[in-house]
């Protein structure tokens, strides 16, 4: 499938990786095949800062644009957990997160469930 979205991947305290750029076009792919009404993304990759005595963890940030101006948003976890100390995990449990609220906010754009406000 083409992307049709427009991705922004921007990576802070760490130099751009081909290898985690393709893993995040794939995510966002797999986004799109899914719920198909995707028109905008910006994902941001925060690696861990050295402050920690703990070593840190990665930041993965996600805002992804739909029709009539909605948009998903999903940040980092509140809890610390110390799996995120992975790139490859803290991408797999953003977008895991994303799949939910795109779910989510999709739902409520059909009006399949009642409306929170």
């Amino acid at each position: 499938m083409v992307m049709e979205t427009t991705a922004q991947i921007d990576f802070q305290g760490m130099n751009a990786s081909d290898r985690v750029r393709v893993e995040i076009d794939q995510q966002i792919a797999a986004l799109e095949e899914r719920f198909g009404r995707v028109t905008a993304c910006r994902v941001v990759v925060k690696a861990p800062s050295g402050r920690h005595k703990n070593g840190g963890q990665y930041e993965i940030n996600i805002k992804l644009g739909l029709p009539s101006g909605r948009e998903v948003n999903i940040g980092r976890t509140v809890s610390e957990d110390e799996r995120h100390a992975d790139l490859a995990f803290a991408l797999n449990d953003a977008f895991k997160r994303a799949r939910r609220q795109l779910q989510d906010e999709i739902d409520l754009m059909r009006g399949n469930v009642k409306s929170r406000a």
